[in-house]
């Protein structure tokens, strides 16, 4: 009998047990997981450029940069040198609702002055170039910038006292280059000798390889240019023991890490950055930005494989001329 009244004590609080548990498991609801934030909706970019995403210059530039943006939704049409092939690109994507429309090159301002009026919602930019419009924003890179400091290295490092430029063709962005090259050369040393050629185009990579082999041929030592066509320019230079390059643009010391000795580069991050932001805030245009060492948009690079080449003085100078740039102590004009 004891026994059985043990059962049943222990079975009654084995009862009691179950259902305080599941008293406790029913009164306690289970935690919703949190509803995760609704993903801003993506800018939509489309980049017109002239040459290739892989030009190691002036395309790709812009290209790489828009990559690095994560609000962008990004579209490209390359080899958009035909005017008319241009034209027919910015007005599909037009057509097709893009936010902004980038026209990566200073040949594209009258296509955009002709074509934006008919869709005054959508931000177009393009560049080099000072000429905006209501919903145009240009981008001008202050070239001669950096240039007057890598005519400066040259002109005080050149050994054959010749150095040489590889140009496309004499307006926008290469002449403000070349001009404020020339300026940096002969203050460095007066007795330097500044051969300029030019191709006649922005793409040719087999005549500015050419035009390289004629300054190398006559005792130019070191080389520089712009655009797109300059990787012709650069392998000429480095099949030549010796010969150095100064490169714009963006760092092309992958093509040649024994000869391209530094860089001049753009900071395309900051300008798109801008354009965004203005955009979001209600201005789609009517603004030229300019790219200087003064906010950072401009930089100087060297070569670090080629850093101890240089020696200490020239470095010395060029980043003193470079603090004068920046400070408006030095100014550097890109039309002389």
């Amino acid at each position: 009998m004891n026994r059985i009244m043990k059962l049943t004590k222990l079975l009654l609080m084995a009862i009691v047990a179950v259902s305080l548990l599941l008293g406790g498991c029913g009164g306690t609801k289970p935690t919703a997981p949190a509803a995760e934030a609704p993903k801003a909706k993506k800018i939509k970019v489309a980049l017109i450029i002239p040459s290739t995403i892989d030009d190691l210059a002036w395309s790709q530039s812009m290209y790489e940069a828009l990559k690095k943006n994560d609000q962008i939704e990004l579209a490209v049409s390359e080899r958009m040198g035909k005017p008319v092939d241009a034209s027919a690109a910015i007005r599909q994507y037009a057509t097709q609702d893009y936010d902004i429309i980038i026209a990566h090159g200073a040949q594209y301002y009258g296509i955009l002055k002709e074509i934006t009026p008919e869709f005054p919602k959508i931000t177009f930019a393009y560049g080099t170039g000072a000429q905006s419009g209501p919903n145009i924003f240009a981008y001008e890179p202050q070239a001669q910038e950096g240039a007057y400091l890598l005519g400066l290295m040259a002109g005080k490092m050149s050994k054959s006292k010749t150095v040489g430029i590889v140009g496309p063709v004499e307006a926008g962005d290469a002449i403000k280059y070349n001009k404020g090259f020339q300026q940096g050369v002969a203050a460095a040393n007066a007795d330097v000798k500044l051969r300029i050629a030019y191709t006649g185009s922005f793409g040719d990579l087999v005549k500015a390889g050419e035009i390289a082999k004629t300054h190398l041929d006559a005792g130019a030592d070191i080389l520089t240019g712009s655009s797109q066509q300059v990787p012709g320019a650069i392998k000429a230079a480095a099949a030549k023991p010796g010969t150095y390059w100064l490169s714009t643009d963006m760092d092309q010391s992958s093509i040649a890490p024994e000869t391209v000795l530094a860089a001049q580069t753009y900071n395309w991050e900051k300008i798109v950055g801008k354009v965004i932001e203005l955009r979001k805030g209600g201005t789609i245009g009517g603004q030229t930005m300019v790219l200087s060492f003064a906010d950072g948009t401009l930089e100087l690079k060297y070569n670090p494989k080629l850093a101890d080449k240089i020696p200490q003085d020239v470095k010395d100078a060029v980043e003193k001329a470079k603090k004068d740039i920046a400070s408006g102590a030095l100014k550097i004009d890109g039309s002389k």
